[in-house]
């Protein structure tokens, strides 16, 4: 079956489709990381977007019950150069089109990837629509142009948990096939902009009585469960319209510990009076080099983000900025001591990626124990 994806420039790719049929838009994005594809198009805060793929053959391990980063995928479309269709590994009990056929996640195959990556590299990352079984580009673009895009959008709440609930799963060491448990000696509260299961598993692994709350939590509502710490999580979009959760964090700050990743790094920043901007194409992908700069040590990390904090905007003297990238020195991390809080852009629970940066999670129980 024929498949299309549509830029809003114009830029017309055609190939092979597979898993489901329809069409979709969204942000039109490349990951680079060589493994790992199921763990992203289960990360919600790849919510919205058309993920491309940089390594040529995807699928070659297939899937498996375990990988899962939430309960569906969140992303729009897959585009790969070839989709592999007899995966081998011991753990895999279905086929990545199988895969996206059970969720209703459009693929795309066959087109040049590399010439797609380098369109989106020179343009910038722009909204998409990828189509299985639709050919015709003009009811395509029709469909594109309402597309209202991811700027100036709070897209948290279609990835957010309506309910509270109790996490009590740890960390599973592979290799050995058991649990790595902790006794619990922090009560936390995590708030849900989208969180993957494996911070979860980190941070109940590390003594953690974890209660997870909705984006919409307020101060008083998350203070009331008496937590020694608060985890602000990853997820979608654009930070800057999530107001509610902007206010939560801020009226949390000096209260209690606070510690965030991706969008919770940048909902901190914008809660101390900083700034978010887009970023031209992004830093998605697990071997993105980051310096810490408070050892001097670079970290091999694990990224997915679209928009970034404003180091210039962050002034004050009580705001360490901790981390660097290498690649364009934009900020990765940032720390308030006077006010018990920290957070880095970048994912160190990897899941996919390098485990380089799971010390935070240390840290961050460090600093509830003081």
């Amino acid at each position: 079956m024929k498949g299309i994806l549509l830029l809003e420039d114009g830029t017309v790719f055609s190939g092979e489709a597979f898993g489901a049929r329809g069409c979709r838009c969204g942000e039109v994005v490349f990951n680079t990381g060589m493994t790992g594809y199921q763990e992203i198009l289960t990360d919600p805060s790849y919510n919205e977007q058309i993920i491309t793929m940089t390594y040529p053959l995807i699928g070659n391990y297939g899937t498996n019950a375990v990988d899962n980063e939430s309960k569906r995928v969140h992303a729009r479309g897959l585009i790969v150069k070839e989709a592999c269709g007899y995966p081998s590994n011991w753990r895999s009990n279905e086929t990545l089109g199988a895969f996206l056929e059970r969720h209703g996640v459009i693929g795309l195959q066959g087109i040049d990837t590399r010439m797609l990556v380098r369109h989106i590299r020179i343009k910038g990352a722009m909204n998409g629509i990828i189509a299985a079984g639709e050919t015709s580009i003009r009811k395509l673009a029709e469909k594109l142009a309402s597309y209202p895009g991811l700027i100036g959008r709070d897209i948290v709440k279609n990835v957010t948990t309506e309910a509270v609930y109790r996490w009590n799963e740890p960390v599973t060491d592979l290799s050995g096939d058991r649990c790595l448990n902790v006794k619990s000696r922090f009560k936390v509260v995590a708030v849900d902009y989208g969180i993957k299961q494996n911070i979860l598993r980190l941070l109940y692994s590390h003594g953690c009585d974890l209660k997870v709350v909705p984006a919409t939590a307020t101060a008083g509502r998350i203070l009331a469960q008496k937590p020694d710490g608060v985890f602000l999580s990853n997820g979608p979009g654009d930070p800057a319209p999530v107001g509610y959760a902007i206010e939560t964090v801020g009226r949390l700050l000096g209260k209690v510990p606070v510690f965030g990743i991706c969008l919770g790094h940048q909902i901190l920043a914008l809660a101390l009076g900083g700034r978010t901007y887009k970023l031209k194409f992004g830093h998605r992908g697990v071997n993105h080099p980051v310096k810490n700069l408070r050892t001097g040590r670079i970290e091999i990390t694990s990224q997915n983000h679209g928009f970034c904090v404003d180091m210039e905007s962050l002034s004050s003297k009580d705001i360490e900025l901790t981390h660097l990238n290498l690649n364009d020195r934009t900020n990765e991390g940032l720390r308030c001591e006077k006010l018990k809080a920290f957070s880095v852009q970048y994912h160190p629970e990897a899941s996919p990626g390098p485990h380089d940066s799971s010390y935070l999670f240390g840290e961050f129980a460090a600093m509830m124990g003081r």
